[in-house]
């Protein structure tokens, strides 16, 4: 019976995930350049991939033919078109991490840090700096008031969907919807009191764009995305151990509320660093994580590597999507994640239901 029993518990369900993270990994990177070389060349300035691969090499100052003499063609694809990749990729590696994080924290695959008001509520702070021109911290203005909004709103769903030490689903989306709508009143009233300037960044923020992306944007997010991406990681071993309960983690010598409030800073500094330059993009945080753990499981460490390569993806093919679909037109880019996201909640909501037999 002991050796019978000691076949079953050897083997790890993480031995047999392993390839297939493997294999997704290097799938999600190849899409990822891919696309990117793609995006590059499409527009109004058509470029070959190979010619987007000899203007890149000849930046970095590697000798190539292929790059066009037209200085125009550099022009397009370094001034314009780079940021506005760069600028995506960003943004979607930090909604899904900050997904992953918010998922991994409130104990539910329904949790997303644009369903529980984060976003809406970085938003208003970003609204409420453009309105009133507040400009204390420079151009570090904007995105601090976006962090502190982010944070309030979060901090407000988790501490009111808290109930005998455990959240609660249902608390926890109504208390989001009850958020996001005192947003949408906040965002209206500055839309009411500011110019006409500051009513179309208002309406920017509410629609989620790239547009107009430059490399001043992507010096000020990157650092900020990259720092949200390393603590996450950085604390994925003990969400690992935070996800057997918050009991049991406390036995094995994780800082339970340390880690929580760790969390939600760093989905407030995520989120809060895409609203601040692209506006509201809703559901990255709730699709991709959710794909990625049926994919590969629940281990942390993996979920956060291939959630932010398939963020950045899910952007940069959105943006593809939003600077082409309509000649001369460009679609808000939280426009088209609604679309496949809206869908897939719906489903997510009815799967959930389905599991648990009923909303209880």
């Amino acid at each position: 019976m002991r050796a019978v029993t000691s076949e079953v518990v050897l083997p790890t369900p993480s031995r047999g995930r392993t390839p297939r993270f493997v294999l997704l990994s290097l799938a999600l990177t190849v899409a990822l350049v891919a696309t990117v070389v793609l995006s590059l060349g499409i527009g109004q300035f058509a470029l070959a991939p190979r010619e987007v691969v000899g203007i890149l090499l000849r930046e970095i100052g590697v000798a190539t033919s292929w790059a066009p003499d037209s200085a125009t063609a550099t022009g397009v694809v370094m001034d314009i078109r780079l940021p506005r990749i760069l600028l995506g990729l960003l943004v979607g590696a930090a909604l899904a991490v900050s997904g992953v994080l918010m998922q991994a924290i409130f104990g539910n695959p329904l949790a997303d840090a644009a369903v529980v008001g984060v976003s809406s509520g970085a938003a208003l702070g970003a609204a409420a700096s453009i309105t009133l021109g507040v400009t204390v911290f420079g151009m570090w203005t904007t995105p601090t008031w976006a962090f502190v909004g982010g944070l309030a709103a979060v901090l407000t769903v988790y501490l009111v969907s808290r109930s005998g030490g455990r959240t609660e689903v249902v608390t926890l989306l109504l208390t989001g919807i009850a958020v996001n709508a005192i947003a949408g009143a906040g965002l209206a009233f500055m839309t009411f009191l500011g110019t006409t300037a500051t009513r179309e960044q208002i309406v920017f923020w509410q629609l989620g764009s790239l547009n107009g992306a430059l490399w001043q944007n992507i010096a000020l997010v990157l650092p900020l995305t990259l720092g949200g991406v390393v603590i996450g990681f950085a604390v994925s071993r003990r969400l690992d151990l935070f996800a057997l309960g918050e009991r049991t983690a406390r036995h094995l010598g994780v800082r339970v509320e340390l880690l929580r409030v760790s969390v939600i800073v760093t989905v407030a500094l995520l989120v809060c660093a895409a609203v601040a330059f692209a506006g509201i993009i809703g559901f990255v945080g709730l699709v991709v994580p959710h794909l990625m753990r049926m994919l590969i499981g629940p281990a942390h460490l993996p979920l956060m590597v291939v959630s932010t390569l398939g963020g950045a993806l899910l952007i940069a093919l959105a943006d593809l999507v939003a600077r082409t679909a309509v000649p001369m037109a460009d679609l808000p880019i939280g426009m088209l994640t609604a679309l496949v996201g809206g869908p897939f909640f719906l489903w997510l909501l009815v799967r959930t239901r389905r599991r648990s037999g009923g909303w209880g």
